[in-house]
């Protein structure tokens, strides 16, 4: 690990300075309400104001040019900027409906962000930064508190929680995720599609009231509205995307549509199976507003994405063990898998402010999703000595066969899922009282067929299901039972939930002395009923009491400090309902989580450039916990709440200039979290167990070249509970996967650049940037395991665990251009 960073520090020495500056701010009413939606922009670049009225924008140094501030029923601002390279000045505007604006109005005001604990990501390091899987989440690997060991996955764990137990909202519209995928390679596209993206705010916990009924995090992402045409193109090794963008002449119906395609061929070709991989994931997302005056308006998101896995092994080959003893297990396939995931999901939204402090926003989305996991594989195995011997011919190959055996394992599974959401939410402020509230109705039509068995044989002889009660005295006396698979499902389920939910909250600022201080406390409520064929209608009903408080002491330092927490219940989403039979479980009740965290945000200058540590200590106390094992990125739950646990730990990041005009941070975490059953005396790890965190994420230019650019992505994650065999007691297994180590790093040449000059007729001239370049996932070629399979040999009553690696170094070339 010390050599990773060695190098690691050597290349990024090599990098700095950028030729731009930035300006962000709010801006205001003359109720000095923030505004959402109002356009900043210089020439044909531009951005718009988020639901805090904040905005952010990039824009050329050592130039004078000219910014506009406009909304609709309010008179424009211009000013005049010249900014030095790599500078960052805060704007501020109040626009007025009658009176003519001359030039920026500055208001002191502590950012949102800042005041509620919420991490702001910039969308274009989003898109820049490198990562097997790249995105949104993608960057949230690179902060504390957040883990995931599998980079082919779009799947986060949060502060010890499940990837089940986070919430994504695009648009304040709440996202789902496939019921049936079983392994990140399978996954394909986030639903976030980067291209098309404008804020993304995410909060690691203590999140406010307004937000749905989850134990971990909140990612709230918010998509853009275009204030010019314009579109942007990407090509890879690995696939490609493209956007276009724009606006109506009279400046009310603006557009912006993405479409995606992916093909991981290049990842699942470089592992260890040796098969015929074809995992081709495509979709289109659309947005689109229509402002019909002052008051209304109308916005529409639409997405539909289309992912089929289609997978033929024929061998693979796995090394491990010691180095003075090394084995290997060695397989030869028959057999094919073939999966396919469509969703399909549309929101239409309407926006409607009453008055000056009364705003309202209704939602009604529908989301559709149609799953099938049809697979035969059968896989006859060998497990042996390695010949270590350097030189020999058969170097690396099984030489002496310890054990051997055959499994079969056969699925047809079948989903379709119907979820209709109708959602009412509204803003008052009266003073310097803000209040916020929603009702929600969720209904979800859910049909599944499970027909899934596995089958395992060593030398000649069937391996039966684990049975306290099972005796086989031949051949003394014939076993006359028939012969059963060793694991087996058949359900076929139709499910209905119903969920109503109601959320308020209230926010205030005030002063306590010479110190700012800000307060939230709000409540929301969840009833639901489960029903449908041969099930016993069950309803059930969790209060949550949530709070926030903030205070900014007037100190030479810039320090504030926030306490947050309450009460936060899960109430269980299908999959929960569903046990290891398959069999749903109606009174399956609701996961609670008493929530503390205290936090502390120090803003400081280093080197003459901004730099920020926030620091967060947590403490989650859970109840009613339902049991849960993971394999690969499928989760199975056992649809009983006999299980308490806790986790706790403290998450680090310092962020800012480390090279002037970028930014970079270094991240450290550290969580212990322990599930304990009722009736057993002792803690053991939960699956989620990551102790110890390390992360860095880097922007660098190259001093010479200040065109060539540098983007690093470093993780380090100490290894998680490694799993135990089917019907063993997780008690008896305890050990752990290796240390989690991976490296992403890109080099991009900027062939343009928005701040560059051309001539009309340069062939450059028609984009706004162009940059190629290529990436290196995985730099140092480290195994990565995500799980073991747990092999039996029945011959010498053995049972080894072997591990499943991830992807290897691979290289990839890239292309990417914005007009």
């Amino acid at each position: 690990m010390k050599s990773y960073f060695f190098l690691t520090l050597t290349l990024i020495t090599w990098f700095c300075v950028s030729q731009t500056a930035r300006i962000n701010g709010l801006v205001f009413n003359e109720n000095q309400d923030p505004l959402e939606a109002v356009n900043v922009s210089y020439g044909n670049s531009g951005t718009t104001t988020n639901t805090n009225g904040f905005y952010n924008l990039t824009v050329p140094a050592n130039q004078t040019i000219t910014i506009k501030v406009s909304y609709i029923g309010y008179q424009p601002i211009t000013a005049k900027l010249n900014l030095k390279p790599n500078t960052v000045k805060e704007l501020n505007f109040v626009l007025k409906t009658k009176v003519e604006q001359i030039s920026e109005v500055i208001i002191t005001n502590e950012p949102r962000s800042r005041i509620e604990g919420i991490t702001i990501l910039a969308p274009e390091t989003v898109r820049r930064i490198p990562g097997a899987n790249p995105g949104v989440e993608n960057i949230l690997m690179t902060l504390p508190g957040v883990n995931s060991n599998n980079e082919l996955s779009t799947q986060y764990a949060v502060r010890g929680g499940n990837y089940d137990e986070n919430l994504v909202y695009v648009n304040g519209i709440q996202v789902y995720r496939p019921f049936l995928v079983r392994s990140g390679q399978q996954e394909g596209l986030s639903f976030v599609n980067t291209d098309l993206v404008r804020d993304v705010n995410f909060s690691a916990g203590g999140f406010q009231a307004k937000y749905g009924d989850k134990l971990s995090s909140v990612l709230d992402i918010e998509y853009r509205r275009p204030v010019d045409f314009g579109g942007s193109f990407e090509a890879s090794f690995l696939g490609g995307s493209a956007s276009v963008e724009a606006v109506s002449k009279n400046q009310k119906l603006t557009g912006i549509l993405g479409i995606r395609y992916r093909d991981n061929s290049l990842f699942v070709n470089a592992k260890q199976t040796d098969a015929d991989f074809k995992p081709r994931f495509f979709d289109t997302q659309t947005y689109l507003t229509y402002q019909f005056n002052n008051k209304l308006e109308l916005s529409f998101l639409g997405n539909i994405a289309i992912n089929t896995y289609d997978y033929i092994p024929f061998t693979r080959q796995t090394n491990f063990g010691t180095i003075q003893d090394p084995k290997a297990l060695l397989i030869f396939y028959e057999g094919q898998e073939q999966d396919q995931y469509e969703t399909y999901f549309g929101a239409l939204s309407a926006n409607y402010e009453i008055n000056e402090n009364f705003t309202t926003k209704t939602t009604a989305s529908v989301y559709h999703t149609k799953e099938q996991e049809f697979f035969d594989i059968v896989a006859n195995y060998r497990i042996g000595e390695v010949n270590s011997g350097f030189g020999d011919e058969d170097f690396g190959e099984v030489e002496f066969t310890e054990g051997a055996g055959a499994q079969y394992t056969h699925a047809r599974n079948k989903l379709d899922a119907l979820i209709a959401n109708f959602k009412h939410e509204g803003k008052v402020d009266i003073n310097d009282h803000k209040f916020e509230y929603g009702a929600n109705f969720v209904h979800e039509d859910i049909r599944d067929q499970l027909q899934e068995y596995e089958m395992i044989d060593s030398a000649g002889f069937f391996v039966r299901p684990i049975q306290p009660n099972f005796e086989n005295d031949q051949p003394y006396n014939p076993y006359e039972e028939p012969i059963e698979p060793y694991f087996s499902i058949r359900a076929k389920n139709s499910t209905t939930i119903n969920r109503i939910s109601a959320y308020l909250q209230w926010s205030h600022k005030f002063k306590i002395n010479n110190a700012k201080a800000w307060v939230n406390a709000g409540v929301r409520t969840q009833v639901w009923n489960v029903s449908g064929d041969q099930i016993n209608a069950n309803t059930q009903q969790v209060f949550s009491p949530r709070a926030q408080f903030s205070i900014k002491p007037k100190w030479k330092k810039d320090m504030l400090f926030r306490l947050s927490g309450g009460f936060y219940h899960q109430p269980p989403m299908y999959r929960a309902l569903r046990d290891s039979t398959g069999q749903v479980i109606p009174e399956v009740e609701a996961q609670e989580s008493v929530h503390i965290v205290l936090g502390n945000d120090y803003s400081f200058k280093l080197w003459d450039r901004p730099f920020k540590l926030v620091s967060e200590a947590y403490y989650k106390k859970l109840s009613n916990v339902n049991p849960y094992t993971i394999e690969n990125v499928r989760i199975r739950y056992r649809a009983r709440n006999d299980v308490e646990a806790y986790a706790y730990g403290l998450d680090l990041r310092l962020n800012g200039e480390f090279v002037p005009g970028t930014e970079s941070w270094f991240s450290f975490g550290y969580l212990k979290t322990e599930e304990r059953q009722i009736g057993r005396s002792n803690f053991i790890s939960r699956p989620t167990d990551q102790r110890l965190k390390f992360a860095a994420l880097f922007q660098d230019y190259v001093p010479n070249i200040p065109k060539l650019k540098l983007y690093l992505n470093l993780v380090y994650n100490t290894g998680l509970p490694g799993g135990s065999p089917r019907f063993a007691d997780p008690y008896e297994y305890q050990t752990r996967l290796p240390d989690y180590q991976r490296v992403d790093i890109g080099f991009f040449y900027a062939l343009k650049e928005p701040e560059d000059k051309l001539k009309p007729k340069h062939w450059l001239a028609k984009f706004e940037s162009i940059d190629i370049g290529f990436e290196i996932f995985n730099m140092f070629d480290r195994l990565n395991s995500i799980t073991n399979t747990f092999v039996r040999d029945a011959t010498t009553r053995n049972q080894f665990a072997i591990p499943n690696f991830l992807s290897p170094r691979v290289f990839n070339l890239k292309l990417r251009t914005r007009f």
